[in-house]
């Protein structure tokens, strides 16, 4: 019989982010992580104080999974692989875009995350205050996007054609002509998806920026 590999921290947080894929935050207890890997729920406590441990545990995870943008990249690009990388990691993860705002004791992982972003923008020559504003609006955007995103009453990646033909006959030309608009021109006929909405949201906060910080460091 195969002996289960040795219980610890990683296992169980590993555990717990399968936890809260098939069942969101609220299923997140000792008990079930415990369940989830064959094992009593006292056993976790060798390695964790408790429930809040386990979810600052959840939080910090979340951003090992976020590339980190490398200090002397260019901002720029650095700032959008490091946006759809934010993106990439709180979709596949919904529970995490509550649980992180939420939590009041940082680990090494997003403090390290919060540290290089703050580093590169410095390193191109942001100043403190800049690149505060800076890491805020974009990281403001990247989770409302993401927010929106799983509320769609659609799949934000695929066609959304569907949706738009449930909806046209309630939508009268003379009651809402800039929505018919919109939907005639942009997606009706066309290879439409919510999710390419992102890349050109995001060129305007980083168009702003790219202006602020020229007249900055001139």
């Amino acid at each position: 019989m195969a002996r289960r590999p040795a219980l610890n921290h990683g296992r169980i947080i590993e555990a717990a982010v399968r936890v809260a894929d098939r069942g969101g935050v609220a299923q997140v207890s000792m008990r079930n992580v415990g369940k989830e890997l064959g094992v009593e729920a006292m056993s976790l406590y060798h390695h964790l104080a408790g429930k809040d441990a386990l979810l600052d545990g959840l939080a910090n995870w979340i951003f090992t999974q976020i590339e980190l943008p490398e200090p002397q990249r260019p901002w720029r690009p650095a700032m959008v692989d490091r946006a759809e990388s934010s993106r990439r990691a709180l979709s596949r993860h919904p529970w995490a875009l509550g649980l992180i705002e939420s939590r009041r004791s940082p680990g090494p992982a997003l403090l390290r995350h919060h540290d290089a972003v703050l580093g590169c923008l410095r390193g191109n020559g942001f100043s403190v205050t800049l690149a505060a504003h800076a890491f805020s609006a974009i990281d403001a955007y990247v989770y409302g996007f993401v927010l929106t995103e799983l509320n769609l009453p659609f799949d934000a990646d695929e066609e959304v054609h569907e949706f738009v033909d449930q909806i046209q006959p309630a939508l009268s030309t003379d009651e809402y002509p800039h929505l018919v608009e919109m939907i005639t021109n942009q997606v009706v006929g066309r290879d439409y998806s919510y999710a390419d909405e992102f890349g050109f949201g995001l060129d305007l906060i980083l168009d702003s920026l790219e202006r602020r910080h020229a007249v900055d460091s001139s």
